[in-house]
């Protein structure tokens, strides 16, 4: 018998070679992390429909049902708190059972919910399809799913891909308001629900087809690392997980401080601009189709200054970067109430192109602190830690509809959340670095 000897494979230095023993592959010529990579971002996009939609639901449903605002805002407040709440189950699903299958499933959650809204007649039927099904579906889908993507395909470059995945969300925004916007002002609200729900089923395919759990999947390694990465066991208990990296993470400061600034986002994003801002610009004579090209144009600058942010969190102090967004998004805040007018004018435009270049820049930072305190867990804990920004987008989602009812404006709201934002800013200038802090990096394991 006639023996060969097969050349091993030359390591192109960006994490793809073949592992001693694995079937020898042709190293390509764009490593297969930067493929999974676009096919994340382009889920989060689909996913990403339902996030506009909410505020374009006040008036319509208040005009067919005499919901009021606050009413609506609860439906709202329940589906960003789902949001949040599910993060941390979901990592630790596709830590059980892939990636792959856990988002698949989310997508037809979300599809399913926003499809059966077009027969609602009732407070409760909204909670239960835009609050219940789309929360728990949007929340396997939330910024979890990119930390989870992030830390397995990637050693290198992950602030840059953190960055990049979180702008899909931004992308998904400055593609479906607009249209979603002109569909309710043409075709009413129901049409726009199943807008949503065929966008979210149109990504399913994929995500099944081209989506891979692993590196080792494909035989390779992630992308920057100079060692082959087997794939771990599927890991049993996902809630149970969960729960312990929760309660461990609990006991140590860093974690309440990233917990407590990233509410601090949440409310002053989702819960208020993303919610409130459509009506209240309609409050002051602004047409709902010119409020949502507005917040089209955030989507816009969000991306680059996400991106921007994510390559700004590779090369400085991701703690002082925070302060520097939290500080600047609550001064801008602070002047909106004066720049609300019927028509666009150019100090709005001013604050729009501020506010989107900040919008979601805290996400790369705030990853990257969770990866230096919490090490294998942090995909986990910044679940939680996304849990906490859900929740106080939902509580402002709310209570934002109810200042509205009693005062008759928003300005109390924009007002007390620009002072949030400073008080967050102040709280991610404390977080000491990992190992100065008794405990800090000691939840992995």
């Amino acid at each position: 018998m006639t023996q060969t000897t097969e050349t091993p494979a030359r390591d192109a230095g960006d994490g793809s070679s073949t592992p001693p023993g694995a079937p020898r592959r042709r190293t390509p010529r764009i490593h297969r992390a930067w493929f999974v990579a676009a096919v994340t971002f382009v889920t989060i996009i689909g996913a990403a429909a339902f996030r506009s939609l909410p505020g374009l639901l006040f008036d319509p449903l208040n005009d067919d049902f005499g919901w009021s605002r606050g009413t609506v805002g609860l439906a709202v407040s329940v589906n960003l708190a789902l949001y949040g709440l599910t993060a941390p189950f979901a990592a630790a699903l596709m830590d059980r059972f892939g990636i792959r299958k856990v988002v698949a499933v989310a997508l037809v959650v979300i599809a399913c919910g926003s499809g059966l809204t077009v027969f609602m007649d009732s407070v409760w039927q909204l909670l239960l399809c835009w609050g219940l099904l789309v929360g728990l579906g949007s929340g396997s889908m939330a910024l979890a799913f990119a930390a989870t993507v992030t830390n397995r395909w990637f050693t290198e470059r992950r602030g840059l891909v953190s960055g990049i995945l979180t702008a899909a969300s931004a992308s998904g925004q400055l593609i479906f308001l607009p249209l979603l916007s002109w569909i309710v002002d043409t075709y009413k609200w129901r049409p726009a629900a199943v807008t949503v729900a065929l966008a979210a089923l149109a990504v399913v395919p994929f995500v099944w087809l081209l989506l891979r759990d692993h590196p080792a999947d494909v035989g390779q390694k992630p992308y920057g690392s100079q060692e082959f990465v087997p794939k771990p066991p599927p890991v049993p208990g996902a809630a149970r997980r969960a729960i312990t990296v929760l309660f461990k993470a609990a006991r140590t400061g860093p974690f309440w401080l990233l917990a407590g600034s990233f509410a601090i986002c949440g409310a002053s994003t989702n819960g208020l601009i993303q919610t409130h801002f459509i009506p209240a610009a309609h409050d002051h004579g602004m047409g709902p189709r010119a409020a949502a090209s507005l917040l089209a144009v955030i989507g816009i600058f969000d991306i680059v200054g996400t991106v921007a942010s994510g390559w700004f969190t590779d090369r400085f102090d991701s703690r002082r970067l925070l302060a520097v967004y939290y500080a600047l998004r609550g001064v801008s805040l602070l002047f909106l109430p004066m720049l609300l007018a019927p028509d666009v004018r150019p100090p709005m435009i001013f604050f729009i192109v501020f506010y989107g270049l900040d919008w979601v820049a805290t996400v790369p930072p705030t990853l990257a602190l969770c990866r230096e305190q919490y090490g294998d867990d942090s995909a986990i804990v910044f679940g939680w830690v996304l849990a906490s920004h859900q929740v106080g987008a939902g509580l402002v989602a709310f209570l934002g509809g109810v200042a509205r009812d009693v005062f008759g404006s928003y300005d109390v709201i924009w007002y007390a959340s620009g002072a949030l934002c400073a008080a967050a800013a102040l709280m991610v200038l404390v977080i000491r670095r990992a190992g100065t802090v008794p405990g800090a990096v000691a939840v992995s394991g």
